[in-house]
């Protein structure tokens, strides 16, 4: 039997269509293997959000034909969708697909590379196999493309208009990774706030759907713009199923800066968002994304911008040195931040986010909530096992247990004692993990 490998770098819109390609292929009769070396088939799913990233993307093509020479090489993505003559010209490609034709990847790469069809197996009854690389969560991809034109995006450039799937086609997606025994949904794409707009829709009504017409336990929102909300979103949150967690990207914490980023959120209105969450949603947890030194950003606003970033208080912070993209209106801006300049920023900010997040943990502990275990345990020295998990409002939680039980892709209530190295310590009462649905191993 065929086996394909599946890789992405950057976003996680990217590992959305890795699991949408990954169920392609097993439903013509590929198995999906996480070594590249034992492939017939890799697929790169590539990234160019900055310069680094996309020679990061050309790094992790050669790397894995070096690995695989024989292997048929299936590039696609955002560097692939800019730069696509130079993608097709690395050695070992054997195949391109821009973003603009990614839902006929499969179908695509049967065709071009002549990969045969329909084994037996294909045909045989039984469960699908759930998603290697996340079996516990699976990421919903709802839309593509994005209408805005932030100054230092080129993502917009590589992804196009703004389209999205029908509410039936999600729904039907959500239910069969129910079947499947996923326990987690995150709602993906370029522009999730902008979901429907092409087609008399919204991201309101497409979540009231998916809770009505599905059992999915949990769902999640991956990054949405924080300009796209409606006053009645959080009433979402009153449903126990969707978790307290949302990543609204700041960006800068500055509004001269926010302007020549072109963003359409002032730090007033920001703010105003998240207060009105956190009064509405108990724990309610905001995550966000920083990028500092940049084109003009002067040591006065920096100050300002860490001021409010601390002032605001976020649970994680994902933090980027601005560099410049070509193609972007940021790229030819004036004032350069020199590197030097940007280094200092940024260790600046990380030790302020590690703060922050400590902070936000040192509040959960004492409180009892329930947790999904996710990946594999890890066996400890002294015969017990560690599992690792995320509580509702997305903050890592492990807890380590007598050998002879199984948390995996379980849901179980914890009650979160302290906090270690940025990451909750949490405790079960053992004699009750058999009511909360885990599984005791086979001795």
């Amino acid at each position: 039997m065929s086996k394909v490998f599946l890789t992405a770098l950057g976003c996680r819109l990217n590992e959305a269509e890795l699991q949408r390609w990954a169920q392609e292929y097993q439903a013509i009769g590929y198995s999906l293997t996480p070594m590249p070396d034992d492939a017939a088939v890799m697929v790169v799913n590539t990234c160019a959000v900055t310069g680094e990233a996309a020679r990061k993307s050309r790094q992790i093509i050669r790397k894995h034909h070096r690995k695989n020479p024989s292997a048929k090489m299936v590039v696609t993505g955002c560097y692939a969708s800019l730069e696509e003559e130079q993608a097709n010209e690395l050695l070992g490609v054997d195949l391109v697909v821009p973003n603009t034709e990614k839902d006929s990847l499969v179908e695509k790469t049967q065709a071009v590379l002549e990969l045969p069809t329909m084994p037996a197996m294909a045909s045989e009854p039984g469960a699908p196999a759930l998603f290697a690389r996340n079996k516990e969560r699976a990421f919903i991809k709802v839309q593509d493309g994005c209408r805005y034109r932030c100054t230092f995006c080129i993502v917009t450039v590589a992804r196009g208009e703004e389209r999205s799937r029908t509410e039936e086609s999600i729904i039907d997606e959500v239910n069969q990774h129910v079947r499947e025994g996923v326990q987690e949904i995150v709602i993906a794409g370029v522009h999730v706030g902008g979901y429907g707009s092409d087609i008399d829709s919204d991201l309101f009504s497409l979540v009231r759907r998916i809770l009505k017409e599905t059992e999915i336990p949990r769902i999640r929102f991956a990054s949405v713009e924080p300009w796209d909300l409606p006053e009645d979103f959080f009433t979402l949150f009153e449903n126990p199923r969707v978790m307290p967690h949302m990543h609204l990207p700041l960006q800068s914490g500055t509004d001269s800066v926010l302007r020549r980023m072109a963003r359409r959120c002032k730090t007033e209105e920001f703010e105003r968002l998240v207060t009105q969450a956190r009064e509405k949603i108990p724990g309610f947890n905001v995550t966000t994304d920083i990028i500092v030194g940049f084109p003009g950003e002067t040591d006065e606003e920096f100050e300002r911008s860490l001021a409010y970033i601390e002032q605001i208080g976020f649970g994680h912070i994902h933090i980027f040195s601005y560099s410049p993209r070509e193609g972007t209106k940021a790229a030819r801006l004036a004032n350069h931040v020199d590197k030097s300049v940007k280094k200092e920023r940024s260790l600046r900010l990380h030790q302020l986010a590690s703060q922050l997040k400590t902070s936000a943990l040192q509040d959960q502990v004492g409180q009892k909530v329930s947790v999904l275990w996710e990946g594999s345990p890890k066996m400890l020295d002294n015969g017990k096992v560690r599992y690792v998990g995320h509580t509702p409002n997305y903050h890592r939680v492990c807890v380590e247990l007598s050998g002879k039980y199984q948390l995996e892709n379980q849901v179980t209530e914890t009650t979160l004692v302290s906090v270690e190295d940025e990451m909750l310590i949490g405790s079960i009462d053992e004699s009750s993990i058999a009511t909360s649905g885990a599984v005791i191993f086979r001795q």
